[in-house]
């Protein structure tokens, strides 16, 4: 498990552009037979990826956490973004497809995550956060998510948002966290931007070709900073961040937001003129 420690702002400013990505780029998230955990301090969000191959691999607590299993304390999102698999949660198998996406609660005891096939591995995306209290484990498919409409091919950013675990599809104590897909010839993932200050946020970018990129901005609005992404990488922001990005090509990218509140549409926007 990497630690990661949050920036205040005033810092922040005078970071060189190696480390802001050491400090808030997720670079590997999948290797085939491991399990790759981040763990922020910015609100305690954990960011990870599973890609299980010949055999299946398990979420281990580390000494990090200081509790007795990794969910003693915590509730978890994935989202299968490879082929087929199965997570097994307290011996209880729930199958994922491809962009298949599963709530685990909080007391769930022993994670595992299976591939269907070992030539073609699942890609278990996840993010936890801190909970208070235990909800019931779900299966959330595409076709189960909230599905919202956004952004205009004039903007460059039409888009699909599917809210997987969202307080209109199911309960969960902070974990927010869902799928935004943009429709072919749009590379703008949200324009104008946003905080929100109570609440933190990770993208993590998928479906971009090898060669492509995505320019992703962050940092306050009046003093904006840029980061190149590249396929199957996140990145962490702060709440006094902005997150945005312009991909060279189209893409796809998992949010998950933890903090104070859950209300999906509780943003300070940001005047296109206030942006520095």
């Amino acid at each position: 498990m990497e630690i990661r420690y949050p920036a205040h702002p005033e810092d922040f400013r005078n970071y060189t552009s190696d480390q802001i990505r050491r400090n808030f780029l997720i670079e590997h998230l999948f290797e085939p037979g491991k399990v790759n955990v981040v763990y922020s301090h910015i609100d305690r969000v954990i960011v990870g990826g599973v890609c299980p191959s010949t055999s299946s691999l398990f979420q281990e607590v580390g000494s990090e956490l200081g509790t007795e299993f990794f969910l003693e304390r915590r509730e978890l999102g994935v989202i299968n973004i490879g082929a087929s698999g199965t997570v097994f949660v307290d011996g209880k198998s729930y199958d994922l497809g491809h962009r298949d996406g599963l709530y685990v609660g909080m007391g769930a005891r022993k994670i595992a995550y299976a591939s269907a096939d070992a030539g073609q591995p699942a890609k278990f995306y996840f993010n936890s956060a801190p909970a208070h209290r235990n909800y019931p484990t779900r299966v959330v498919s595409m076709k189960d998510a909230k599905r919202v409409n956004i952004g205009s091919r004039s903007e460059s950013n039409e888009r699909v948002i599917h809210q997987f675990i969202h307080p209109d599809v199911l309960q969960s104590c902070q974990l927010v966290m869902g799928m935004t897909v943009l429709e072919p010839g749009n590379v703008w993932n949200t324009m104008p931007c946003h905080t929100h200050e109570r609440r933190m946020e990770v993208y993590f970018y998928f479906d971009l070709a090898p060669e492509a990129v995505v320019f992703h901005f962050m940092g306050k609005p009046e003093e904006t900073r840029h980061i190149v992404v590249r396929n199957e990488q996140a990145v962490i922001s702060p709440s006094y961040s902005i997150h945005a990005g312009v991909g060279t090509a189209s893409y796809t990218f998992i949010w998950g937001m933890s903090g104070e509140n859950q209300t999906f549409t509780d943003m300070d926007f940001v005047r296109m003129d206030g942006l520095c």
